[in-house]
């Protein structure tokens, strides 16, 4: 069985997708091929989430920032998922994913935006890991090969308000 292919948006692709990506490929167990890319990306990994990822056992090798672009062109992956995790990439206008993938929001605060002492920093990242891990562990419990289409979006759509 060919995994599911996912890709993560956000806006500058160096936190809270890179860890989802990073999360999905660690946890799916190859059942999923999982991608970030950002619409305006911050062109580097933040150290915070390499050093929460590192700290859980999870790969980092070949994590980088990328534009969402990327996955829009011909060659690129067929998408059967598109998540947002951020505010600003679920309001801006998506390339046409071709497979018409399904697509759901799954906002999450962004933890490279907050600013203070490293401990406050490393709280954030944390938070925002928590909250996607869990998000991507209800989405791994889904039967997906037993869902139709609307059912499966809705399920989607309440992950994203868990």
């Amino acid at each position: 069985m060919k995994p599911f292919n996912v890709l993560f948006l956000c806006t500058g692709n160096s936190a809270r997708s890179i860890m989802a990506e990073a999360y999905l490929n660690s946890a799916g167990k190859g059942r999923f091929a999982a991608y970030s890319a950002g619409s305006h990306p911050a062109g580097k990994v933040n150290p915070f989430a390499l050093e929460l990822l590192e700290k859980n056992r999870i790969a980092t090798g070949g994590l980088r920032s990328k534009s969402w672009d990327k996955f829009a062109r011909a060659g690129a992956p067929r998408l059967d998922f598109v998540f947002t995790v951020c505010d600003n990439a679920a309001g801006e206008v998506c390339p046409i994913w071709p497979g018409q993938p399904m697509t759901a929001h799954w906002g999450i605060q962004d933890p490279a935006a907050v600013q203070g002492r490293e401990e406050e920093k490393r709280r954030a990242f944390l938070n925002a890991f928590t909250e996607l891990t869990t998000r991507i562990n209800l989405f791994l419990s889904l039967p997906l090969d037993k869902l139709d289409r609307l059912v499966l979006k809705k399920k989607l759509e309440e992950i994203g308000r868990a």
